[in-house]
This record gives C-alpha cells, sequence and structure tokens, in this order.
C-alpha cells in the first residue's frame, strides 16, 4: 500500500475519481501541506507545477492506501505530464509528519507563471480537465500512456468543443435523457481524431422508440472557418494547402483553395481562434469579424461544428510559407478581385464547401460591407 500527496489538480476529487475510477468515499484522505515548496502555474499551460521554496508551504490532500491498480492508473493519467514520483515528508494539520510520494516534474522541462490558485483553476478549467481525462482514461489498459500522451492536445480540444455543445440553445422540446437509449457507447480508436462506436434507440416522429441502431461517429474539435475580404478592394483572400482525406479518396487535386480555418483551442472563443488562425495562416489582421452562422460540417458521421466568419482586412498581400510547421502546415495565399472569385464559384472551381456557403453571404451582403 501507497501514500501519496497530491498538490494541484488532482485535488478536486471528481478528477481524482476519474482517474482512479472508483468514488472518493473510499479513500482515506486527510489536508496536508509539503514544508518549503510552492506550487506555481506553468506558463501557457492549464496544470501546476512544484518547486522547492524557501519559508514556503505547499497545500494539498494526502491520500493514503493506494494499491497497485490505483498507482498503475494514476501513473498513466500523470505520465501524459512528465511527472516521476519523489518521496517526501509531509505536514498534516494536527502537527503530525507523515511520509508520502509526490508526483515532481522533470528539471528545467516547464517554466513557473503566477501562484497557482486551485480554486481559480476549478472555475476555469476543471470542465475541460475532466472530459478530457474521461476520454483518457477509457483507454486504460488498452493503450501505453505514450499513445494517449501523443494525442493530449486534440483531446482536450475535443473536451472543449463538447462544452459549448452543452450550452448551445435547445428549442426542441424532445428530451435526450427520455427519448434516446444507449445500450452501448465505447470509444474504438483515438489519434489526432477520435472515433466512438454507440448502439442507441431514439424516439421516432410517430410517439414509438425505433430499432436498436448501430452508428458510429468521428470525434473532432470545433473549428473557425474566416474568409478574409477587403471591402476597400472589394477582395477575397484564399489560402491552399495540402488534405490528406482529399488525396485518401483519390482525388487528383488534394491541394485545396479555401477560407482561413482551424480549431477553436481550449480556452479560446471562435473570434479569438478566428484571430489568430488568420495571422498564422495568412499573415492577415483583421480589423472586424461579420458572423455568418455556425453548424455542423456533416452531422451525419462527424461531430465537427464550424463557426463562419467574413473578416474585413486590408488585404494587400500574399505569401507562399504560411502556417506552423510544428502543426506540419505549408500554405500559400492568393487575392482574388470579388468579380473573378464569384466567377470562379459559379464555375464550380472550388470544392471547399464552408468557402461556397461564405461566398453567398458575401454575394447577399457585399454591398453593405463596402458602405
Amino acid at each position: 500500500m501507497s501514500d501519496l500527496f497530491f498538490y494541484g489538480t488532482l485535488r478536486y476529487l471528481p478528477l481524482l475519481e476519474t482517474v482512479l475510477g472508483r468514488s472518493a468515499s473510499q479513500l482515506n484522505i486527510a489536508e496536508a501541506s509539503l514544508p518549503d515548496h510552492a506550487v506555481y502555474g506553468v506558463q501557457r499551460q492549464a496544470f501546476p507545477m512544484i518547486v522547492q521554496e524557501k519559508d514556503s508551504k505547499a497545500s494539498g490532500l494526502l491520500v493514503r492506501g493506494f494499491g497497485q491498480e490505483d498507482l498503475n492508473r494514476l501513473a498513466y493519467y500523470e505520465g501524459g505530464f512528465d511527472f516521476d514520483l519523489s518521496v517526501r515528508d509531509v505536514c498534516l494539520a494536527d502537527g503530525s509528519r507523515a511520509e508520502a510520494s509526490v508526483f515532481f516534474p522533470e528539471p528545467g522541462l516547464w517554466q513557473p507563471g503566477a501562484l497557482w490558485s486551485l480554486q481559480d483553476w476549478v472555475d476555469e478549467w476543471a470542465e475541460v480537465t475532466l472530459l478530457a481525462a474521461q476520454e483518457e482514461l477509457a483507454y486504460y489498459g488498452r493503450l501505453d500512456a505514450t499513445t494517449v500522451s501523443r494525442n493530449f492536445a486534440p483531446i482536450r480540444t475535443r473536451a472543449w468543443a463538447k462544452l459549448a455543445a452543452r450550452k448551445r440553445r435547445a428549442g426542441d422540446p424532445r428530451d435526450t435523457m427520455k427519448d434516446v437509449i444507449v445500450k452501448e457507447h465505447r470509444r474504438a480508436y483515438l489519434s489526432y481524431f477520435g472515433m466512438e462506436e454507440i448502439e442507441l434507440r431514439h424516439r421516432q416522429h410517430d410517439g414509438t422508440m425505433g430499432p436498436l441502431l448501430h452508428r458510429s461517429g468521428l470525434m473532432q474539435g470545433a473549428a473557425v472557418v474566416v474568409l478574409p475580404y477587403d471591402p476597400v478592394r472589394d477582395a477575397v483572400l484564399l489560402v491552399e494547402q495540402f488534405r490528406t482525406p482529399v488525396f485518401l479518396i483519390e482525388d487528383p487535386e488534394p491541394w485545396m483553395w479555401e477560407p482561413v480555418a482551424g480549431m477553436i483551442d481550449p480556452g479560446e472563443t471562435p473570434e479569438q481562434a478566428a484571430h489568430r488562425e488568420a495571422l498564422e495562416e495568412a499573415q492577415v489582421k483583421l480589423s472586424s469579424l461579420e458572423c455568418v452562422g455556425g453548424a455542423y460540417s456533416s452531422s451525419g458521421s462527424s461531430t465537427e461544428y464550424i463557426h463562419l466568419y467574413v473578416g474585413l482586412s486590408d488585404l494587400n498581400q500574399t505569401i507562399d510559407n504560411g502556417g506552423l510547421t510544428s502543426e506540419g502546415e505549408d500554405i500559400r495565399t492568393q487575392i482574388l478581385p470579388y468579380d473573378t472569385f464569384m466567377q470562379r464559384v459559379d464555375n464550380n472551381e472550388f470544392k471547399d464547401l464552408p468557402l461556397l456557403a461564405l461566398a453567398n453571404w458575401l454575394a447577399r451582403n457585399r454591398d453593405r460591407l463596402r458602405r
């Protein structure tokens, strides 16, 4: 049996329960602290790190009596964060001391930011972290920790998209808790995208429950698509990049002309993502955004929800080296006069559906934007 001291996100009991796969009521938990240490947020990350700091005190929880299965699950989860276990003496509230293992980051791996607050983290990041942990731990015993950690970023992106989906306005009087019956739900595949399989019945339009259906869904995050438009020059900017799925279907032209597009990162609004992606992909600064709407890109197969925008900008240059090298992007841009752009739309020269939707919106609103 082992005792562990938690100073960071695992002090949040719903997360600890998810990682362990059992209720916190079964655990022996006590308030404790680690002397001469302090907890700081990691720069540009949503989790904390512990550092040695004389005369400081890192508050946390001492959890006693972990079995080997508990330790295996904790190592599986924490393995994605590059932590190692080290034994330390911790202080309890009654003044006694106890020996416990503590997760310490690899020296020099991260840079500390501001002092970390559990409550601030709960308010901002607990929901998305919990959803991400649920997906990660679903692969415990099926995939190794390295594979899961390699896909940690897209897992969190999907979790952020799920939170946004839950908050969308529901005008339909039907209740999924009553009108959809799930027999089995399985996370079948994990990579940059996920694949989930489900067996369910749903209420039909005549009021009866339908037959058992076996379906699957490509699990993706939410995305932004923004068409830069210069109302003074009356021109749009498009980006071109290689699209692997188009190549896989053996289309002879997998280099696609599209609007600027990208996934919404955890913590971002769609508008923030639109501005960021315009700079990353096209080196274009948008002065303002016109909201075109939002929709699922292919509701029969994918969870991807797209936020559509036309972004007003001063379009005066093109590039041949846009995008992030770290993400394998190789992007060039072109600026098209509006009339040329619409002629190419009418000639069916573009194969990107969001681009066609934005072209139609621009055609209806161009005069207003130019005024």
